[in-house]
């Protein structure tokens, strides 16, 4: 399954193909136009509630990561959200964009790897 993931604040590249913004929030001094998406996924985020939670401490970082992928499972909207992303990545490069300042402690991170772990039983 072709899927990876990127800050948003990296530079665009054709290679990214479908460029998908999957934080509840728009990412501080991006315009539209030079994000260059093709969907913004906010129903992947972590609830407003677990994101404050977590804080992006690197100490919050594994029971973050267990509660966030029971969010996920929980969440109808999360689990067509996460279909329709499988169903793309089948074809087409996929790149899950966020705005998190850590590429290792990020929530992108586990949703990758929560789509690759579910992309046989969704």
């Amino acid at each position: 399954m072709p899927l990876q993931i990127k800050r948003i604040y990296d530079p665009f590249q054709e290679t990214d193909g479908i460029r998908l913004l999957v934080d509840r929030l728009w990412p501080r001094g991006v315009s539209k136009e030079n994000a260059h998406l093709d969907g913004w996924m906010k129903q992947l985020a972590p609830s407003s509630q677990l994101r404050t939670w977590f804080g992006h401490k690197a100490e919050n970082f594994e029971e973050f990561a267990m509660v966030y992928r029971i969010e996920l499972d929980a969440n109808p909207e999360a689990q067509a959200a996460a279909r329709q992303i499988i169903l793309q990545s089948k074809e087409n490069m996929v790149t899950l964009l966020y705005g998190a300042k850590d590429p290792q402690v990020n929530h992108a991170m586990i949703l990758k790897e929560y789509l690759e772990s579910h992309s046989f039983t969704l």
